[in-house]
C-alpha cells in the first residue's frame, strides 16, 4: 500500500503545479515535492473571498407598527405635497412595502422597497430600528451602501454589534448638521490619519438635501479606512495587512455579527417640517448592499450555509463556526489566528497533533529552602481559586506519604490522573517530600502555578473560558512601542507610555502622532498653528512659504536669495521658538523604544 501511495502523491504534486498561480489568501495549502523529502504539504493563511452577504441576513425592524400598510395610508412627494398618487396596503402584495424588499434581485424590473409610516404624528420623532443579523461574524471588505427612495434621512446613526446584538456601538453618524443633532464637529473619513482611523466620526455629506432626484445613495466608507494604511488605490495592502497583523482593534473595526440603522428623522428637502402636509413625510429603503466574507480567523478560504447559519469550511485542524479552537487530539499547542505575514502567504499556526492524553506522578525531592522562607504548615497559594482551593485539599489528604503513591503499575489510572489536578493543563506532576504537596509540571497553554491555575506574566485570564479551556489564558498582546512592558492587568489592559491609549497602548491621544511610538505634534488645526502663512504636514512639520523658516514658520522674513537668510532667520528665534526646534530635534532622531 505504502509503495503505491507514493506515485498518487507525486501525481497530485504535478497536478497542484500546472494549476494557477495562488492569489493572496486564498488557498489553505499546497502540495510541494522536494528532493529529500517528496511530496509533503505546505501550509499557509487563508481566507474566504469577499461575496454579497445580504442574501444571508434576517431583518428585523422596530417598533411593531412602523412599517406601512397596516392601515393603508396614501403618500405624498416631498417635493409635491399635491402630489398623491402612492398607496401602501399590507392586505394587497402589489401595494405592499415589506421589510425582505431591501434585499430583493429586482432584475431590471420596477424598483421595489421597504417603507414606513408617514410622520402623522408629528411632534413626535419618526424613529425606526432596521437590524440585519448574520449569527455569524463576518469582516467588510467594501462600502455599505444604502439606497433610500424618498430622500435620505435627515439624522440618523448606523451602529454594529461584536456579539450577536447583546450591546452596540456607533459605527458612523449622519447629519444635516452634526453640531445641532449630536454635538459633533462634521468630518468626513478624508480628515481621518492612521492614528485617528479608527475614530467615530459625524459626517453631513449624506444628508443634505440636494433634490429628490439626485443621491439616493448613503455610504459607509469602508475602503477609504483602508485607503489611509495601503493608499489611495490600495496599491500598498501590505501595509494594511501589517497593521492588522499587530492591532486586534483595527481587525475588530471591520469585524461584525449585527449592523442597526437607526432612523431618526426622515428628508425634509431642506426646510422646516410643514405639519399641513406630514404624508410626505417618511422612510422608504429599495437596497442594502453588505460586501465581506466571512471571518474564520485565517483557517478557511470557503464558507458554507447550513440550516439557516454561515459555517467556515476550516483546515489547518481547527474546528468551530469560526474556526476559533482546535481539534480534538489537535492540542499540544494554543490555537491562534493565522497571520498576514509574512505577504502575501502568511503564517498558518496550524493546530498541531497531540502526545498521550495521559501522563505519569513522577517521584521528585525539592531542594528545601531556608528556613525562615518556610512556614510551620503548608499555605494556601494567594489567589488561588475556590474550586483550586478544594482540588489542593483532596490532593494533599491523598498524598500525605511517599508510600501512598500508586505502585509504578498502576500509573496512568483515573486515579493517578484525578491525584495530579491540573486543569489540563499538564500530565505531569511532582510529590514534594518536604512540603507534603502534589505540584503540577512543565503546565502548558501559558498557564502557571501549583495546579496550573494562573497565567503566565504577558498573558491574562479569559473570563469566558472555564479553568480547564486550553485559551484560559490569553495573550496581553501590548503593542511594543506603545506600552511600558508586555504585562497587562486582569482585563488585558496594557500600562500605557506617556502620549499612547488604547488597551493595547496601540492608539495616540489627541495632540499625538504615532511614529513607532507616540510623539507630541508639532503643529495641528487647534494647538500649534503654522504662522505666516505656513502649512501643516501630517502634523510633524510646518511646510513654509518662501522666506520664512522656522519650526512654526515663526522666523523674520528676508531675502529667500540671501545665503545667510536662513541663519539669519535661526538666530532671531525667541524663547519659545528655541524649544519648539529642540522638541523637532528630540523628535527626529532615531527612535529607540
Amino acid at each position: 500500500m505504502r509503495s503505491g501511495l507514493m506515485p498518487m502523491l507525486q501525481l497530485a504534486a504535478l497536478i497542484y503545479s500546472l494549476l494557477p498561480a495562488r492569489t493572496q489568501y486564498d488557498s489553505c495549502k499546497s502540495l510541494v515535492n522536494t528532493d529529500d523529502a517528496g511530496p509533503s504539504w505546505e501550509f499557509y493563511a487563508c481566507q474566504p473571498r469577499p461575496m454579497p452577504m445580504k442574501q444571508f441576513l434576517k431583518v428585523t425592524v422596530k417598533p411593531a407598527g412602523v412599517t406601512c400598510g397596516d392601515p393603508p395610508e396614501r403618500f405624498c412627494a416631498l417635493g409635491n405635497p399635491y402630489m398623491c398618487f402612492s398607496e401602501c396596503d399590507a392586505s394587497n402584495p402589489d401595494l405592499a412595502h415589506p421589510p425582505h424588499l431591501m434585499f430583493d434581485q429586482e432584475n431590471n424590473g420596477p424598483v421595489t422597497y421597504w417603507q414606513s409610516v408617514t410622520w402623522r404624528k408629528y411632534p413626535e420623532p419618526l424613529l425606526a430600528n432596521i437590524t440585519l443579523s448574520w449569527y455569524k461574524s463576518i469582516q467588510l471588505t467594501e462600502n455599505i451602501v444604502i439606497t433610500f427612495e424618498a430622500g435620505r434621512p435627515t439624522t440618523m446613526i448606523l451602529e454594529k454589534s461584536l456579539n450577536y446584538g447583546r450591546t452596540w456601538q456607533p459605527y458612523q453618524y449622519y447629519a444635516e448638521d452634526c453640531m445641532e443633532a449630536f454635538r459633533m464637529e462634521a468630518k468626513n473619513v478624508r480628515d481621518l490619519s492612521p492614528v485617528t482611523a479608527l475614530q467615530i466620526i459625524c459626517t453631513e455629506d449624506y444628508s443634505k438635501w440636494v433634490g429628490f432626484e439626485n443621491e439616493k445613495n448613503l455610504h459607509f466608507e469602508v475602503k477609504e479606512r483602508f485607503a489611509i494604511f495601503a493608499g489611495s488605490f490600495l496599491q500598498n495592502m501590505e501595509a494594511l495587512y501589517k497593521r492588522m497583523d499587530i492591532n486586534k482593534s483595527l481587525r475588530d473595526f471591520f469585524t461584525l455579527t449585527d449592523l442597526r440603522i437607526r432612523l431618526i428623522k426622515p428628508a425634509t428637502g431642506g426646510t422646516f417640517v410643514q405639519r399641513k402636509y406630514l404624508s410626505k413625510y417618511f422612510y422608504a429603503i429599495s437596497n442594502v448592499e453588505v460586501v465581506g466574507r466571512c471571518k474564520c480567523n485565517m483557517h478557511a478560504n470557503s464558507c458554507y450555509f447550513k440550516e439557516g447559519n454561515l459555517m467556515c469550511e476550516c483546515d489547518h485542524n481547527t474546528t468551530g463556526q469560526d474556526c476559533g479552537k482546535c481539534k480534538k487530539n489537535y492540542k499540544a499547542k494554543s490555537w491562534r489566528p493565522g497571520s498576514y505575514s509574512p505577504y502575501p502567504m502568511g503564517t498558518a499556526n496550524s493546530c498541531v497533533a497531540a502526545s498521550s492524553a495521559y501522563g505519569i506522578i513522577q517521584k521528585s525531592k525539592a531542594v528545601i529552602p531556608p528556613l525562615a522562607a518556610v512556614s510551620q504548615k503548608p499555605q494556601k497559594t494567594p489567589g488561588l481559586v475556590p474550586t483550586a482551593q478544594q482540588e489542593f485539599k483532596k490532593a494533599s489528604e491523598k498524598v500525605k506519604k511517599p508510600s501512598q503513591l500508586q505502585p509504578r503499575s498502576n500509573i496512568g489510572t483515573r486515579r493517578n490522573i484525578e491525584d495530579c489536578e491540573c486543569y489540563g493543563h499538564s500530565n505531569r506532576c511532582s510529590y514534594i517530600d518536604y512540603l507534603k504537596i502534589v505540584t503540577c509540571v512543565s503546565c502548558k497553554h501559558n498557564t502557571r502555578g501549583q495546579h496550573c491555575q494562573h497565567c503566565r506574566l504577558g498573558y491574562y485570564r479569559n473570563a469566558s473560558a472555564e479553568l480547564d479551556d486550553e485559551n484560559v489564558c490569553l495573550v496581553c498582546n501590548c503593542n511594543q512601542h506603545g506600552s511600558r512592558h508586555d504585562r497587562c492587568n486582569e482585563l488585558g489592559h496594557c500600562v500605557c507610555k506617556e502620549g499612547a491609549t488604547g488597551s493595547k497602548c496601540d492608539d495616540c491621544k489627541p495632540g499625538y502622532r504615532w511614529r513607532q511610538g507616540c510623539f507630541p505634534n508639532i503643529c495641528d488645526n487647534e494647538l500649534l498653528l503654522c504662522q505666516n502663512g505656513g502649512t501643516c504636514h501630517q502634523n510633524q512639520r510646518c511646510l513654509c512659504p518662501k522666506g520664512f523658516t522656522g519650526i512654526l514658520c515663526e522666523g523674520g522674513r528676508c531675502d529667500p536669495q540671501d545665503e545667510d537668510c536662513n541663519a539669519a532667520s535661526s538666530s532671531s528665534l525667541g524663547p519659545a521658538a528655541f524649544l519648539l526646534s529642540a522638541l523637532a530635534l528630540l523628535l527626529t532622531a532615531p527612535c529607540c523604544s
